[in-house]
């Protein structure tokens, strides 16, 4: 088998670097070519020149590979498309895969069924994580756990993460690429365009898993770990989902174009933020609640007040 392993990348050599050594250190089992393919997205740093340094020294052949058009999904389809493999691994450039990474996607896909996997992103903070994280919103700061060996699909607790999966090429061909109105770009922090691939997976009926030891350990800057970023997550997330509305409505009740639950939630979490600002001792689950009004701010942005066309055509010029 071949395997095409994506590495986006934007303005983040120093973590790229990292990253790539990484993949060269992982232990490739016989049978299993690897091509590392860099997709620079516009980067203003000395991506370049790390690469092909890199380069120069890799037992694994790299490829370079610029996308003047600024986006996650607009870099991650550039490298699917650069590539020739049977399989297309997708990775980001601030992460380090196990040293067992290439030998968990031989073993899955020796099995002619499996159709795409999935793993855990193992935290590698900066600085320690804070008491105050709010429960259920480890996908703010990329942390996905580790769970058992267990099937994608409506029971799956959370979704495919495209920072740390592998595909078939196939599956490409049969539901198409990222969805390039989604996924950041520029300053914004879209990040909707991995839970809407998920939803054309499973739509499609491909068959995948979330595997355990396709570990990867994703660093996590101090800059994430405050409420500032969570509110500021949560609310481009918003902006994501509202924008993912206007094509694919949920299947619930709706006012004024925005689905209830969203408005009463979002409303409850108004009322506990002057106790997060102003209390230290305010716990989790109070900046939870308070992180419903955020996400319904964001949603009633994307949905009623972002032409997403100009939105993309601005970001680009950042």
């Amino acid at each position: 088998m071949k395997l095409d392993v994506v590495v986006p990348t934007y303005n983040r050599s120093f973590l790229l670097r990292k990253t790539i050594e990484s993949l060269l250190s992982a232990s490739v089992p016989s049978g299993l070519e690897v091509t590392i393919i860099v997709v620079d997205n516009n980067s203003k740093d000395n991506t370049r020149d790390v690469v092909l340094e890199l380069q120069a020294r890799a037992h694994l052949p790299i490829a370079y590979v610029v996308q003047t058009l600024q986006g996650l999904s607009h870099a991650r389809n550039a490298g699917i498309v650069a590539g020739t493999g049977e399989l297309v691994g997708v990775i980001d450039d601030d992460e380090e895969v196990a040293k067992h990474w290439f030998e968990t996607v031989a073993r899955e896909f020796a099995d002619p069924e499996m159709q795409f996997i999935g793993g855990p992103y193992l935290p590698n903070c900066e600085v320690p994580l804070p008491a105050w994280l709010p429960p259920g919103y480890n996908g703010v700061i990329g942390i996905v756990e580790a769970k058992p060996r267990q099937l994608f699909g409506e029971s799956f607790p959370g979704n495919l993460q495209g920072g740390n999966a592998v595909f078939r090429r196939a599956v490409f061909e049969r539901v198409g690429l990222y969805d390039v109105q989604l996924g950041r770009s520029g300053k914004g922090l879209l990040s909707e365009e991995d839970a809407e691939f998920y939803r054309r997976l499973l739509a499609a009926g491909l068959r995948g898993f979330h595997v355990p030891d396709l570990a990867i350990y994703h660093y996590i800057p101090a800059s994430r770990l405050t409420r500032q970023y969570h509110r500021r997550w949560c609310f481009w997330r918003g902006v994501s989902q509202g924008i993912a509305d206007k094509k694919r409505k949920e299947n619930v009740r709706y006012a004024l174009s925005i689905p209830r639950y969203r408005i009463m939630r979002g409303i409850d979490g108004f009322f506990d933020i002057p106790r997060n600002l102003f209390s230290r001792s305010a716990s989790g689950m109070s900046f939870a609640r308070e992180l419903f009004f955020w996400d319904l701010l964001g949603f009633v942005y994307g949905k009623h007040f972002i032409q997403i066309g100009s939105y993309y055509a601005n970001q680009r010029k950042t």
